[in-house]
């Protein structure tokens, strides 16, 4: 015989299987629920894969911004508002920033280097390291990230990451995509785009936007998988890590550095 919490739970298993079923459902005023085409992930995350990226920098334009516009439209991080009485200067140096492009000079040769700076995701993230709440940690399949609700704002991550990788929240959040929960407090830095990892998608924004633009300097892919694209392509091209001599094992390479 069903107890009322049977009741209740069948009942909202009815629910969520109608809601998935339609593009788009009202749940309460002024509330819509939206689906995706993509199922949500089945399976638990394993170490079987690695995921990463390779970025050539023969291919990366000077000037170009598509991997960081697109990255902020992505995870809702042109959605910042600066805060009232801020100044322009200070709201810069303040507001999140997943992806830069900065420029790298050869001492030597003086030669130029063009290329974008995200989160690693290394193999032994002094991130997580530091973290004291666990908020900062590494999925079984690579990917670094931050846990909201245990990230207390101490910012110790910020300081340990040799790669300025990672933004504080200062402000209050506006305009939240649901996809990506952001919050006042917290720290946060590029996930290679978990969301979409955890529903089967193959690329990230960075990729999508390179690809778009015709520069193809970005790709993404399991670096444990010999026949995935990224593994073949750094078989056949020379590539580093940004600080080797730190002995991080990141999840991003360059060519051309």
């Amino acid at each position: 015989m069903k107890d009322d919490n049977d009741a209740i739970n069948s009942e909202r298993r009815t629910f969520l299987g109608v809601a998935a079923g339609i593009t788009a459902a009202a749940v309460a005023p002024g509330v819509i629920l939206h689906t995706v085409a993509a199922a949500p992930r089945a399976e638990p995350v394993t170490s079987d894969v690695r995921w990463g990226l390779l970025i050539d920098t023969a291919k990366c334009v000077d000037g170009c911004s598509a991997c960081v516009d697109a990255c902020n439209h992505e995870n809702g991080l042109n959605l910042q508002v600066m805060p009232a009485g801020e100044s322009p200067q200070k709201w810069e140096t303040q507001k999140a920033v997943w992806i830069r492009k900065i420029k790298l000079q050869d001492n030597q040769t003086g030669r130029v280097t063009t290329l974008p700076l995200m989160c690693q995701h290394c193999d032994d993230p002094p991130c997580v390291d530091v973290c004291p709440t666990g908020a900062s940690f590494k999925r079984a399949d690579g990917i670094v990230m931050v846990d909201r609700h245990l990230c207390i704002g101490c910012r110790y991550c910020m300081m340990a990451c040799p790669y300025k990788a990672r933004s504080f929240n200062h402000a209050e959040m506006h305009g939240q995509l649901t996809s990506v929960p952001r919050g006042k407090g917290c720290v946060e830095s590029c996930n290679l785009c978990v969301h979409r990892r955890d529903f089967e998608q193959e690329s990230t924004a960075c990729v999508d936007a390179c690809a778009a633009e015709g520069h193809h300097a970005i790709v993404f892919g399991d670096l444990k998988n010999p026949n995935s694209e990224i593994s073949q392509l750094l078989n056949a091209m020379p590539s580093r890590q940004i600080r080797e001599d730190l002995v991080l094992n990141t999840g991003v390479r360059y060519s051309g550095v």
